[in-house]
């Protein structure tokens, strides 16, 4: 039981490990590269809402289709 527990203790000090590091590129590719990346914010910001706009509604689901179908066939049978 105590090698599970050194071994998921170290799994979680390499996680933090990678996250820092990774941190610590990103901060430096950003910070580098900062004026390229300005003249294209309004276009990143623009491209931004049909991508939110894709994975928000693919929670949705289709049950609000199926009420719609029921509305008709009530209405046809009037």
């Amino acid at each position: 039981m105590n090698d599970n527990d050194e071994h998921s203790s170290q799994i979680r000090k390499n996680n933090l490990v990678m996250w820092i590091f990774m941190g610590f590129i990103a901060y430096l590719l950003v910070t580098e590269h900062w004026a390229h990346i300005v003249p294209y914010l309004p276009f990143l910001i623009l491209l931004l809402c049909p991508i939110m706009h894709l994975f928000m509604h693919g929670k949705h689901g289709n049950g609000g289709h199926g009420g719609h179908d029921d509305h008709n066939s009530h209405g046809n049978q009037s």
